[in-house]
C-alpha cells in the first residue's frame, strides 16, 4: 500500500458525506478510514462465511430452474408455454427482489434487506415442493425470485462494505467464487436426483437449508459504513471496534510518505469529474446485464440446445455439468487477479474473450470440441460473474445510494432475463442454436467497449 490509499480514504469520505456539517464529516471519514484498515478478524470471517452460504444457496436455486423446467416438460406434468411462464415468473421476482433490496437496504439497513431476502427464497422454494400444479408452482418461483434477486444484491455489498481496502477485491471474489461452485453442484444434483425421485426433493432440501442459514445470521451486525452515513456514529464505533480487533494497518500505511501522492490525488479529482453518478450506473447497468444475459443465455438453455444438437437428456445433463465445472475455475481466476492487476484490466479482456469463445462454441460439431468451448465461455463468464458482480458494480458507488445502484442494475438485467425465455425460444426455433452464441458474442463485446471507455479503476480505493 501507499499514501496513495490513504489520500484515497479522506477524498471519497468526503465526497460520501458531502452536505453534512464539518464534524459530521470528520466523523463519517474517520469510521470509513478505520473500516478500509481494519485487519481481518473473527468477526469478519463469520460474515463472510455466511454470505458465501446464502450466496451458495441463492445460486444453486437459481441454476435448478432450467432442469426443473425441462423434467417437468418430458413427464407431461407442464407445457413449453407453462415452462415459459415459470422461467420468467423466476426472473421476474428476481427483476423486482433486485430494486427492493436496493430501496430497503439504503434506508432501512443492510442487515434488514440481508435477512429478509433469505427467508423469501427458502420459504417460498419449500412451499413450490408441494405445488399441485404448474401454475402454483410459477407462483412459488415469483416469490421466491423475490428472495433471489435481494440475495444478490445485498450478499456482495455487504462484503464489499466490511472488506479491508487492499483486500477488498479477492474477498468479494471468494463469495463469488463459493457462490458460483452452485452452478456444478446445481447440475451434479438434477443429474444425480431428478431422473429418479423427480425435482420435488430439491425444493425441501434447499428451503431447510436456507432456513438453518437464516437462523445463523440473526446476529450478523449492521455496516458501519451506513450507520456512519445516517449519522448512527456509536453504533458504527462499538462494531468498528470488533472489526479492529486484531489492528488496524492504517497507521503503517500512513507512515510511508509517497511524493507523487498530490499527483494522483488531482489525477482522481479530474476523473471523478470525467465520471458522474450517471456514468457510473451507466457501466454499471451495461456490465451487470450483459454478464447475466450471456451467462443465463448459456448456462440456462445449454441442456435445450444440447438435445436439439441430438443428444438425449441424461447426456445433456452431464454434458452441460462439465462445461458448468468452468464456473469455479473462472471466479478462482477472477479472485486472483483482481487486486493484482485492477479491475479494468481483468474485466475487459474477460468480455473479449467471452465473444471469442461464443463464437468458437457455435462452430463446434462434437461433442467433445462442444465441452472443451463450453468450458472456456463458461469460465470467462463466470471471471467476470467475481469481477463485475461481486466487486466493481458495488465500487463505483457512494454507501448512500449504493444499494440502489447496484439493485437497479441487477433489476435491468433481471428485467432482460425476463425476456430472454421467449428470445432465446424463438432464435431457437426461427434462426438456429448457433444464433445463440452470436448474440453472447455481441453483447460481450458492447459491454467490452463501455467498460474500457467509461469506466473508472475502482482497484485498492475507499469506497466511502
Amino acid at each position: 500500500m501507499t499514501a496513495q490509499a490513504v489520500q484515497n480514504v479522506k477524498r471519497r469520505s468526503s465526497s460520501v458525506a458531502e452536505g453534512l456539517s464539518a464534524a459530521q464529516e470528520r466523523q463519517v471519514e474517520e469510521i470509513t478510514r478505520r473500516v478500509d484498515y481494519a485487519k481481518e478478524t473473527r468477526m469478519f470471517h463469520k460474515i463472510v462465511a455466511l454470505v458465501a452460504a446464502g450466496m451458495l444457496m441463492d445460486s444453486i436455486d437459481v441454476y435448478i430452474g432450467s432442469a426443473v423446467a425441462y423434467s417437468s416438460l418430458s413427464t407431461h406434468w407442464s407445457t413449453v408455454a407453462q415452462n415459459s411462464t415459470f422461467m420468467s415468473a423466476g426472473f421476474l421476482g428476481l427483476l423486482i427482489g433486485s430494486l427492493l433490496a436496493g430501496f430497503i437496504g439504503d434506508l432501512k439497513g443492510r442487515r434488514v434487506a440481508y435477512q429478509i431476502n433469505l427467508l423469501l427464497f427458502g420459504g417460498f422454494t419449500f412451499l413450490g415442493a408441494f405445488a399441485p400444479n404448474m401454475s402454483v408452482l410459477s407462483l412459488c418461483r415469483l416469490g421466491a425470485g423475490l428472495g433471489l434477486g435481494a440475495e444478490i444484491v445485498t450478499g456482495f455489498a455487504m462484503v464489499n462494505e466490511f472488506a479491508p481496502v487492499e483486500r477488498r477485491g479477492r474477498w468479494c471474489a471468494i463469495v463469488s467464487l463459493v457462490a458460483n461452485c452452485g452452478v456444478p453442484v446445481a447440475m451434479l444434483l438434477c443429474a444425480w436426483i431428478i431422473p429418479r425421485w423427480s425435482w420435488r426433493p430439491l425444493f425441501v432440501g434447499i428451503g431447510i437449508i436456507a432456513a438453518v442459514i437464516w437462523w445463523l445470521r440473526r446476529d450478523v451486525p449492521e455496516s458501519p459504513r451506513w450507520l456512519a452515513v445516517h449519522g448512527r456514529y456509536e453504533a458504527a464505533d462499538a462494531i468498528v471496534r470488533q472489526l479492529e480487533a486484531n489492528g488496524s494497518e492504517y497507521d503503517e500505511v500512513a507512515a510511508r510518505s509517497d511524493e507523487s501522492a498530490v499527483d494522483v490525488t488531482s489525477m482522481s479529482a479530474r476523473e471523478r469529474r470525467n465520471h458522474s453518478l450517471g456514468i457510473c450506473l451507466l457501466v454499471a447497468v451495461v456490465a451487470v446485464a450483459a454478464t447475466n444475459v450471456c451467462s443465463y443465455a448459456f448456462t440456462s438453455w445449454v441442456p435445450t440446445i444440447l438435445v436439439k444438437r441430438g443428444i438425449n437428456l441424461s447426456s445433456s445433463l452431464w454434458t452441460s455439468t462439465l462445461m458448468m465445472c468452468g464456473a469455479p475455475v473462472g471466479c478462482l481466476i477472477g479472485s486472483i487477479l483482481l487486486d493484482h492487476i485492477g479491475r479494468k484490466k481483468v474485466i475487459v479482456p474477460a468480455f473479449g474473450l467471452t465473444a471469442v469463445f461464443g463464437l468458437a462454441y457455435a462452430a463446434q460439431t462434437t461433442t467433445v470440441g462442444a465441452i472443451i468451448c463450453g468450458f472456456l465461455l463458461t469460465m470467462c463468464l463466470y471471471v467476470l460473474m467475481a469481477s463485475v458482480v461481486a466487486v466493481y458494480a458495488p465500487e463505483l458507488f457512494a454507501t448512500k445510494v449504493r444499494f440502489r445502484c447496484v439493485g437497479f442494475a441487477n433489476a435491468v438485467a433481471k428485467l432482460l432475463n425476463v425476456l430472454m425465455p421467449m428470445i432465446v425460444g424463438w432464435m431457437l426455433v426461427a434462426i438456429g442454436t448457433n444464433s445463440v452464441f452470436v448474440a453472447i458474442s455481441i453483447v460481450a463485446v458492447i459491454a467490452m467497449l463501455v467498460t474500457g471507455i467509461l469506466g473508472v479503476e475502482t482497484s485498492r480505493r475507499s469506497i466511502g
